[in-house]
């Protein structure tokens, strides 16, 4: 009985330090953690007119060393409103703001507010820093009230900001987020209104042990992306001054894990601040990466070539007969210079960018396959985190032509987004296997506690040996004839293609004088720690992308290195791999 009567004891004790430790724990999260939302709050609950604070969650950069960098986050400042019915002297309150605030003040707006005497609640002006509401308010004038409020900004300025999107009202009268990252994952940074009070341990303990989970399924918290904000900065630099440079209608990069998807950087110009919205072109506002389709050019050929070697129809050894153009149904397709090269390997198709070779692989593939690896590659959407994706326009592999096939072969006829267009070459990149390309790596749930995001398995599309026999090619052009042979690096294999298309008419056909450039390159070659892909549309003054942007990609690739400290592949004296 005795023993008993102390199991039961000892029981109950247990059962009190357990409760102990959740008060405890709770008191923690609500004087620590959330003490100052719920200050806040109250500080609102004074003015019956006023609505509720607006609360959402982090989007963070991550740098190298795994530390977070705020990259859309809350600013806590004062709001203004008035009260016309109470108002004696609408001017006198008027300079009594104005000598105050530093954001701009309307005169015409406040005096037409003031005029309103059939209301008692009107906000005038808003974002007032901290000092600046608090001398408002010691000026107690009567029907003014000094209200706290919050409200979105982002740190970084214009910092990857068609990524991360912005929260606005839209056509409705809640605050929401409406593109980039804000818009995909708004369900996850929204706050309920009574998200402060939901029960700490039911989140601590719920699927405590599946700490991994999909994009869809995060729950209430901050999205932690793999965007790396110094090297998004380099990036971002980069495009702008090669887009002004060359006063191109817009430009673009991306630079990607080739082996895992996870998007390390991503810019375009011309963008916007999302702290300054009121001026911005409602067309910067979407995603050039996701939203727009591009004839990409010569870029295509490694795809080509590593399809042809993956189908078993050539090998490096093969030759074939270039004659400088060839008519197709009807068309007429040259190489960029128009000249015959005779027996040429294949070697020579990615050193010299030959569209006669490329289409000539084409032909040799069949149509079949040829449309087989194309679709797998570009078929369907990436399924990357970014709203408003689209699709691949592809129609020329339906036709029976052969010259949609031959064209597609070097980047013509067919139209990728620059999302799709860098999965399919990180598939060459990554000994054929194609992976989802994503920005958000994690969600950190209000508990503290950390989801990794689960982004799918890997799918083969080529075969190792295929991709790096293409490889090979593609480090032979970067050591011999890029920037005048002067690009090698003695100690770092580096892939890369240039590719050059011309544009699109309106009424159909290409210009002879506007092209659209870009460049891909990996490194180190067989092993590659990055993928960057570059762009920029209708450059003017200049034909080919080898002008444009290799120094931009040369510049990467050297800062990246440095920068996290890739070791060596290759010797001094060793050509490649």
């Amino acid at each position: 009985m005795r023993a008993q009567f102390r199991s039961r004891i000892l029981l109950i004790l247990i059962f009190l330090i357990f409760a102990a430790l959740g008060i405890i724990v709770r008191l923690y999260f609500v004087q620590i953690v959330n003490g100052e939302e719920y200050s806040l709050k109250a500080d609102r609950q004074f003015s019956a007119n006023s609505g509720g604070l607006f609360d959402r969650g982090s989007i963070y950069f991550t740098r190298k060393d795994g530390s977070l960098i705020s990259a859309a986050t809350l600013s806590t400042g004062f709001l203004v409103a008035i009260n016309p019915q109470v108002l004696a002297d609408p001017e006198a309150v008027y300079r009594a703001i104005t000598d105050v605030a530093s954001t701009t003040v309307s005169r015409d707006a406040f005096m037409s507010a003031s005029a309103k005497k059939g209301q008692v609640y009107i906000e005038v002006a808003h974002r007032l820093s901290e000092e600046e509401g608090r001398a408002l308010s010691a000026k107690s004038i009567p029907g003014v009230q000094v209200l706290r409020e919050r409200w979105r900004t982002y740190p970084g300025g214009s910092l990857a900001a068609q990524t991360i999107g912005i929260v606005s009202y839209g056509t409705g009268d809640t605050l929401a987020g409406r593109t980039g990252l804000e818009a995909i994952y708004d369900g996850t940074l929204s706050r309920s209104e009574d998200s402060l009070y939901k029960n700490f341990f039911a989140e601590l303990f719920s699927n405590v042990g599946n700490l991994l989970v999909n994009a869809e399924d995060a729950r209430e918290g901050d999205v932690v992306t793999s965007i790396e904000p110094d090297v998004q900065t380099r990036l971002a630099s980069n495009v702008e001054k090669l887009s002004i440079r060359y006063s191109s209608k817009e430009s673009g990069g991306i630079i990607m894990d080739p082996s895992t998807g996870a998007i390390i950087a991503i810019a375009s110009y011309p963008t916007y601040d999302g702290n300054n919205l009121h001026s911005v072109d409602p067309a910067l506002l979407g995603n050039p990466f996701v939203e727009h389709v591009y004839e990409f050019g010569s870029i295509m050929k490694p795809i080509t070539m590593t399809a042809g070697l993956d189908a078993g129809v050539i090998t490096p050894a093969t030759a074939y007969n270039d004659t400088g153009c060839i008519t197709v149904n009807t068309y007429k397709i040259c190489n960029w210079d128009g000249k015959a090269r005779g027996t040429t390997p294949m070697r020579q198709v990615i050193m010299q960018s030959l569209n006669l070779g490329a289409s000539w692989i084409a032909d040799q593939i069949g149509q079949k396959k040829f449309r087989e690896y194309f679709t797998g590659l570009f078929g369907e959407k990436t399924g990357v985190d970014l709203p408003n994706e689209t699709g691949a326009l592809l129609g020329n592999l339906s036709k029976p032509q052969q010259v949609g096939y031959d064209t597609a072969a070097f980047g013509q006829g067919i139209a990728v987004t620059p999302i799709q267009m860098i999965r399919a070459l990180g598939a060459v990149a990554n000994d054929g296997y194609m992976v989802q390309p994503h920005l958000a790596s994690a969600v950190r749930l209000n508990s503290g506690i950390e989801r990794k995001l689960d982004w799918g398995e890997k799918v083969r599309i080529f075969s190792a040996t295929s991709t790096h026999e293409t490889i090979a090619m593609m480090n032979a052009l970067n050591d011999e004839i890029l920037y005048g042979g002067k690009a090698k690096i003695p100690t770092m294999s580096v892939a890369v293609k240039t590719g050059t298309a011309q544009l699109t008419k309106q009424g159909g056909g290409y210009y002879d004088d506007r092209f659209f450039h870009s460049f891909v390159g990996f490194f180190p070659s067989y092993n590659p720690r990055f993928i960057i892909l570059l762009y920029t549309n209708d450059p003017k003054g200049v034909q080919y992308a080898s002008e444009t942007l290799d120094v931009a990609f040369l510049d990467l690739v050297h800062f990246l290195i440095d920068y996290y400290e890739v070791p060596p592949d290759r010797g001094f004296d060793s050509a490649q791999q």
